[in-house]
């Protein structure tokens, strides 16, 4: 599937203080306040107040946790009031942080897996928390009690999953993709299907209007799928993050509130996407280095990523300690770049 394309002006994004000394691995925003959440691999979790004024952003370092032995955090998420930040990683444990509370040690540890958490999310209808780990668990977690109020086996590893409303999404290891109604205290599944992508998959993420997802492969492309049978026609895949002949993976899937959505690769590229029109609304120029996560603030209106190694060529092209080795951008996005277009 061919996209067409727009392309704006573009001045330097800004550039988040204290980003951190390794990889990072996710970025997560409060869903009622700009407040901004990374997770690294030197397993640190960091935080920052953003403030944003006729495009001009700030960002404020506030605090900083660490999960135990410094061993990697690899994912985020808050809970529906925004006063509490969940993290996990490969200590195999899920962490909460109360945020304006300064923990004199690793965040309080709220459950556990057998191997380590590939992906986090919050349920608001249930106020769960829901973890995806590599044992082939999602485990249902109440912050009061340190035993999974619910499980279910997952077919493979967990690589990605994404809570949207009453919908949760699941990418798991040999490409299955599970759908799930979580409307209820008890998750029911509601589609099982094998990722439209020949290749290993990378990320989900969830429509905001809860009628499908998008999901990533390490192949460079992207697929479209609706989760009603009737919407099925629409179902579709995009090459995406390529470059001659060179094909990198697609990282991380970020929609904004309206329903157009980005798309960050290895190949150190952004890009903003209107799925409806098949258009490509904007292209960041190249990073020179992977952008390993992304996210849209509540509003839409500022859009977060990470650039950092992302493991997509093996420790072998790992250089630590390298000068703006891992770097958080804040982009403040205009209508234009977002808004989707009319097919001419």
């Amino acid at each position: 599937m061919a996209f067409s394309s727009t392309t704006s002006t573009d001045r330097p994004d800004y550039s988040v203080p204290q980003a951190g000394n390794d990889g990072i691995s996710s970025l997560s925003w409060s869903p009622n306040q700009n407040i901004l959440i990374s997770t690294n691999w030197d397993g640190g979790v960091r935080c920052w107040e953003v403030q944003e004024q006729m495009g001009q952003v700030q960002a404020a370092p506030k605090a900083q946790v660490n999960h135990e032995n410094n061993s990697p955090v690899l994912c985020s998420t808050f809970s529906a009031d925004g006063s509490t930040v969940f993290t996990a990683g490969v200590d195999k444990a899920v962490r909460m942080w109360k945020l304006g509370q300064q923990p004199t040690g690793p965040p309080q540890q709220i459950g556990s897996h057998t191997q380590p958490i590939k992906s986090i999310g919050f349920i608001n209808s249930s106020n769960l928390i829901v973890s995806g780990g590599w044992d082939n668990k999602l485990n249902f977690w109440d912050a009061r009690s340190p035993n999974p109020v619910g499980s279910i086996d997952l077919p493979d590893r967990c690589y990605d999953l994404d809570v949207r409303g009453n919908v949760m999404a699941v990418a798991t290891a040999n490409k299955n993709v599970i759908v799930y109604d979580v409307s209820s205290g008890q998750p029911r599944e509601h589609m099982r299907k094998e990722s439209p992508l020949k290749h290993q998959t990378r990320c989900i993420s969830c429509f905001p209007d809860m009628s499908g997802f998008a999901v990533g492969s390490i192949e460079g492309r992207v697929g479209i799928q609706y989760n009603n049978k009737a919407q099925e026609k629409n179902n579709f895949a995009f090459k995406c993050h390529r470059q001659a002949e060179n094909v990198y993976a697609v990282n991380a899937i970020a929609f904004n509130p309206i329903g157009t959505f980005a798309t960050v690769g290895a190949d150190g590229v952004v890009t903003f996407w209107d799925k409806d029109n098949k258009q490509k609304l904007k292209a960041f120029p190249s990073k020179n280095k992977p952008i390993s996560c992304a996210s849209f603030n509540a509003q839409g209106n500022l859009f977060a990523y990470g650039a950092s190694y992302d493991w997509s060529k093996g420790s072998g092209f790992y250089t630590p300690n390298t000068p703006n080795a891992n770097e958080i951008f804040i982009h403040p996005t205009s209508q234009e770049e977002i808004q989707p277009k009319k097919r001419r």
